[in-house]
């Protein structure tokens, strides 16, 4: 999103720099406390006002609820996630998924039309899994 002259604030601009800057699928409160050490006068409604006007041009997705908070990707192409249970990290899977193709099953079968998919797997990710299979070291 190019801001318009008009409608152009520094904080919606940092906002929209800090999605951008990171894989990590942040809520606004991730964002909010990334911001707030450069803008002490910023507030989270803020943070969510401008969440939902990039929402609206476009400019991020959000991927769900996770733990509690809304979360958001600045990777607007379909693309599936995988969630951890555990820790709440949100990966980007790097598959093709082809769910359109089933879009004329799915409208026949309850019929609506369908727009868009959005998938995301769940379970441990990696690193936790290392953590839970790692013997307890204390008792050595």
């Amino acid at each position: 999103m190019e801001p318009n002259r008009r409608n152009y604030s520094k904080k919606r601009e940092a906002i929209l720099d800090v999605m951008r800057s990171t894989k990590e699928h942040p809520s606004a409160e991730w964002v909010y406390t990334k911001l707030k050490p450069l803008f002490p006068d910023l507030s989270l409604g803020t943070v969510y006002r401008n969440l939902a006007l990039f929402r609206r041009n476009g400019d991020v997705v959000c991927i769900g609820t996770v733990a509690g908070q809304e979360r958001f990707d600045c990777d607007i192409h379909p693309h599936p996630h995988f969630i951890c249970t555990n820790c709440h990290r949100v990966i980007d899977l790097d598959l093709a998924f082809a769910a359109s193709d089933h879009y004329p099953d799915i409208e026949r079968a309850i019929g609506c039309r369908v727009s868009g998919e959005c998938v995301s797997f769940t379970g441990l990710c990696e690193h936790c899994l290392n953590t839970r299979a790692r013997p307890d070291d204390s008792n050595t």
